[in-house]
């Protein structure tokens, strides 16, 4: 069954936190482009949107997503070619790290290859007992695609990233946790409820401008030394502190009672 380009990816609004729901569930959500210019087109859209402090990114039925569609892969392989459209992309694949806003993913089920680096491109995971993932990228021919090399061994180490990267051996749940690829694994219940539920406790507690600084900060520092981390932080802490965000945080623990932080100035 084709499924409409508008409903490739599904939008749905809990309070402050969207939900975005990867909905190719015959193919176990494997990514096309028309599903990637979906993804992105809301991720845009939430980026600007007051109402939106948080995202949630999940699949429908049972897998998050399956990787590149398969059918695509084997054009490509018959051909020799990669499209111009490929090569020329209107913009880089790790959008998802752009966001200035919580982004966080709810596996549901496999997260293969480009579906794996879609969750790795997420702040945090949380999984379901029937989470697995696999890189899926020597099996196939191929190689660690999309900054995964990079992403990945900041995870769970390079030997790990190496083991994971060379056999594309399937990772299930509990593996997943122990090695720090899923944050929070959800034994019970709906795992797109548990991420929802974080979300929201970060929607309502916790300062937009911060929590944007701070993931600014994360990967700024990723690479530096200690040293700069501490001297870049002293020049945002300055500005933190003149900030209308601190005097609200202070006040409203002092006068216990819930905070009430702005949203997020439009970009320019």
């Amino acid at each position: 069954m084709t499924v409409a380009p508008g409903e490739l990816v599904l939008a749905d609004h809990r309070g402050a936190v969207l939900v975005l729901t990867f909905n190719r569930p015959a193919k176990l959500n494997a990514w096309t482009d028309e599903l990637e210019d979906r993804y992105f087109a809301l991720l845009d859209a939430a980026e600007d949107d007051p109402e939106v402090r948080a995202v949630v990114v999940t699949g429908a039925g049972r897998g998050f997503c399956a990787g590149a569609d398969l059918q695509r892969l084997h054009a490509v392989g018959e051909s020799g070619e990669v499209s111009a459209a490929d090569r020329a992309r209107r913009r880089p694949r790790d959008v998802p790290l752009t966001l200035r806003k919580p982004l966080i993913c709810a596996v549901n089920g496999v997260a293969a290859g480009l579906g794996m680096v879609e969750a790795l491109y997420c702040d945090l995971r949380f999984g379901s007992p029937s989470a697995r993932f696999t890189t899926a990228f020597a099996q196939r021919g191929l190689i660690a695609e999309y900054g995964i090399s990079w992403l990945l061994p900041r995870l769970v180490g390079h030997s790990r990233a190496t083991d994971l990267l060379l056999s594309s051996r399937m990772v299930d749940a509990q593996e997943a946790l122990r090695i720090g690829l899923v944050d929070h694994l959800v034994p019970t219940g709906s795992v797109v409820d548990a991420a929802v539920a974080y979300a929201a406790d970060l929607a309502a507690r916790c300062s937009p401008a911060s929590m944007a600084t701070i993931k600014s900060q994360l990967q700024g520092d990723a690479d530096g030394t200690y040293a700069d981390s501490v001297t870049r932080a002293e020049g945002v802490m300055l500005q933190a502190f003149r900030g209308a965000d601190f005097v609200e945080g202070v006040a409203s623990h002092l006068d216990k009672r819930p905070p009430s932080f702005p949203s997020l100035p439009v970009r320019s």
